[in-house]
């Protein structure tokens, strides 16, 4: 090797070292943490609840009067003729205006803004819960992707051997061209897909660091193995924790309870209103009439009314907007009973679907062992002869699906169980 080859391949060597030492671990928790912190979807959520801590006052619902401040500068020149008259006016004035009464409507308006403020953090509960699925399902993609990548790495490294050994007896004499061109056409198949596989591989890490709201496009060691956990699970203890931890349902429930503030509001309409109203007014008054003295003058006033008002009719309004509140809240408990009846739909499929996908997950494995011994045996009897190279590739096709069987078999199944979880709201722990 002359010294600029030597050069070239210990730069490439450096080079794809200090690329692996530069690559960070991320672990499935890891990459959780840096959600919570950066996901869009979840930062958008956090501020939706600062404007539901805003709202939340008891200023918002009318409880505290409101104070106007105005000046008034009236400035007058009259000419008839005779005489000539400049006029300059400052009124300065307060108004104070306070509902002291309107049908307990402040309270209940103020109960409602609560509510509204549950409500807005459970819809950020529900977000967090949901990129949380989201990134753990990314992060497994990514190990699943990534053990393909190593399934068809392995086929593709066989396919070159049976080439080269193809090549050699060729060149030997114990093979035709047609054997030869026929295991070159396997090699370049499996390196195909193998360069697609990379490539999916890269748009998974992708798709990951968008969850992640990581904005470079950064590559990881990805620490945590491609395995998941077999549970037992009883479908009585599912659907109790689902009734009593699902967000969905939880908000549901804060749904129903701001439909019956609303009937307590409309209810406030049939009560009388009591207001306050009070201020002060000054005047300064500067006048002269042509060469004469200018005169000055000032005054003020103040008053307090309180003024008591009570609708008696209003073309039934009021009352119709009580029913519609009355009939807005049995919509509210329909809705609540439908999503009771889809959730425990839902958890049924969820389930019966696990159980399945982790009876399949035994099957693939057991199939994975088999083809994985044919191949081993395969691969002695080409080497001496006593197979053909077609043959040996039918069993290398019947090993890369068994392969592939089980990888997605785990995933499956750890999907169908990040569901289960995030449908009981397990998958987040309560604050």
């Amino acid at each position: 090797m002359n010294i600029k080859k030597y050069i070239a391949v210990v730069f490439v060597g450096v080079s794809f070292l200090t690329s692996i030492i530069a690559q960070e671990n991320l672990t499935l928790s890891d990459a959780i943490n840096i959600g919570l912190e950066n996901n869009y979807n979840i930062l958008i959520a956090k501020k939706d609840v600062q404007i539901a801590d805003e709202n939340n006052s008891w200023g918002a619902v009318g409880l505290y009067p409101t104070i106007d401040v105005s000046v008034t500068s009236l400035n007058r020149f009259d000419d008839n003729g005779t005489s000539e008259v400049t006029t300059n006016n400052i009124l300065p004035s307060a108004q104070l205006n306070w509902v002291l009464f309107n049908g307990f409507k402040v309270y209940n308006s103020k109960r409602r803004l609560e509510d509204a403020h549950k409500l807005t953090k459970g819809f950020k509960a529900i977000t967090v819960e949901n990129n949380i699925q989201s990134i753990i399902l990314a992060y497994y993609d990514v190990l699943l992707q990534q053990e393909r990548l190593k399934v068809f790495d392995e086929i593709e490294k066989l396919s070159k051997d049976r080439y080269d050994r193809t090549l050699l007896s060729k060149e030997l004499g114990s093979s035709i061209t047609y054997e030869v061109l026929q295991a070159k056409n396997s090699w370049l198949e499996d390196r195909s897909a193998y360069l697609s596989q990379k490539l999916n591989f890269d748009n998974t890490v992708r798709m990951l660091n968008l969850l992640i709201g990581e904005k470079n496009d950064k590559s990881y060691n990805f620490v945590d193995s491609f395995r998941v956990e077999t549970y037992n699970y009883n479908f009585e203890d599912l659907k109790t924790k689902m009734f009593a931890s699902n967000k969905t349902l939880k908000n549901q429930y804060i749904n129903q309870i701001i439909s019956e503030r609303n009937i307590d509001i409309a209810s406030g309409d049939f009560y009388p209103t009591l207001r306050l109203s009070s201020g002060y007014d000054y005047e300064s008054a500067n006048q002269k009439i042509n060469s004469l003295p200018r005169s000055k003058s000032t005054g003020y006033d103040y008053y307090g009314n309180l003024i008591l008002s009570w609708n008696l009719f209003n073309g039934l309004n009021t009352r119709r907007s009580l029913e519609i509140a009355k009939i807005e809240n049995e919509v509210s408990k329909i809705e609540t009973e439908q999503i009771e009846h889809s959730l425990n739909n839902t958890l049924t499929q969820l389930y019966e679907l696990y159980n399945i996908r982790k009876e399949l997950l035994n099957v693939s494995e057991e199939n994975l062992d088999a083809a994985k011994l044919n191949l081993q045996i395969s691969e002695e009897k080409l080497k001496n002869g006593s197979i053909s190279s077609f043959n040996y590739r039918d069993v290398q096709i019947i090993y890369l699906n068994a392969a592939i069987q089980k990888l997605n078999a785990i995933y499956n199944l750890k999907e169908t169980d990040t569901e289960l979880a995030r449908l009981t709201g397990s998958i987040v722990s309560e604050e």
